[in-house]
């Protein structure tokens, strides 16, 4: 893979998880978990897939301050002024405007991709081809884009993206690169299978690739307020007043994500549309299409669980722990440190709710 000076990566990783409870935490969310066993957690798989088209240095970490040390601690090579603080969360836009403005401080030239902490991807080399074909085209053209996944299944847990399927190549140098028609929020099941009989509607992955001048000129366009705010801060980036500037400005930006203040309204709005082995990786379920199962088609974390007339579910329990199920079908059942969660599969959707109702009657110490 070639790796361009110009080419520049930031990383978000400071959601917490919730659908991920009792095993994602406020303190220790998904992102820094081990979450599939491979001896690596989801951030430090992320860092290092994509410093095969980045140099090391050019990649930044946005992540709320509490993480700091989560960060330092598993890439440990990363320096400190690539780690960029939030003090509060505020969604995915001004986490990009932050990291535009000091990406601007080092390289006016830079080419972008913006990923999340936490997605799963089996096809590295064609995922990083993807990746490289978007660089180029960003490069050449002022275009915002994104990569779209080929949806298997009417999945209500996505957003979609439409694209525009005419006969003329927007992109010729690659076929499956589409102007993009509109985007859809999660939708409703009917909604999801009338998009997958369509044939061209595409998984929003979350994955997004520019030019610095692009995206810069699109949040001048599109969330002027936003801009305004971080552009305060030219000359302070990278210097010791960065972190009072950082902490003054999440007290008045509003709360807002990347899809809906820039990419809903923008007209120069691309997609890709790719097949690279994608979950983001969201949900158990996710998990459990991600982890290998047994001959009843269970998959299992622990050593000592044992299971009687018990089939479909996701078992997640310490090592130490002996466990006997008898007669469940297609559950979760996820005990960590101070907290067992039992709850059917089909309304996992329900588990924010079930961490806010803690948080309220249990108090913190439980989220």
């Amino acid at each position: 893979m070639a790796k361009s000076k110009h080419n520049y990566c930031v990383i978000m990783a400071g959601g917490i998880g919730a659908r991920f409870w009792p095993m994602s935490r406020t303190s220790h969310p998904k992102q820094f978990i081990d979450i599939l066993g491979t001896g690596e957690t989801l951030i430090q798989q992320t860092y290092k897939r994509f410093k095969r088209i980045c140099p090391k240095e050019n990649i930044y970490i946005v992540t709320n301050e509490i993480y700091k040390k989560l960060v330092q601690t598993q890439i440990p090579e990363i320096k400190s002024q690539q780690i960029l603080l939030e003090p509060s969360r505020r969604n995915t836009a001004p986490c990009v405007a932050y990291a535009n403005y000091c990406i601007l401080e080092r390289d006016p030239e830079a080419r972008i991709v913006v990923a999340p902490s936490d997605h799963v991807i089996l096809k590295e080399d064609i995922f990083l081809h993807n990746i490289e074909t978007a660089l180029e085209a960003a490069a050449e053209n002022d275009w915002l884009l994104t990569l779209g996944i080929r949806p298997s299944r009417p999945d209500t847990g996505y957003g979609y993206i439409q694209y525009v399927d005419g006969k003329k190549h927007a992109y010729p140098k690659e076929k499956h690169l589409k102007k993009v028609k509109t985007f859809t929020e999660k939708p409703n099941l009917e909604l999801a299978e009338t998009f997958l009989q369509c044939g061209d509607f595409l998984w929003n992955s979350g994955i997004f690739i520019w030019s610095l001048k692009s995206i810069m000129k699109a949040f001048e366009t599109h969330l002027p307020d936003v801009d305004a705010l971080f552009k305060k801060g030219i000359g302070k980036y990278g210097t010791r007043e960065e972190k009072a500037f950082i902490a003054s400005t999440y007290t008045i930006c509003k709360s807002i994500s990347l899809d809906y203040g820039v990419m809903e309204a923008a007209d120069n709005v691309y997609v890709l549309a790719a097949d690279f082995g994608w979950s983001d990786l969201g949900t158990w379920g996710s998990l459990y299409e991600n982890r290998s199962k047994d001959e009843n088609g269970n998959t299992v974390v622990g050593k000592n669980v044992m299971l009687y007339d018990t089939s479909n579910c996701i078992v997640n329990m310490p090592k130490d722990k002996v466990v006997v199920l008898e007669g469940l079908n297609d559950f979760i059942v996820v005990e960590s440190e101070n907290v067992l969660l039992v709850c059917r599969k089909t309304d996992e959707q329900q588990i924010r709710q079930y961490v806010n109702d803690v948080m309220l009657e249990k108090g913190e110490k439980y989220v």
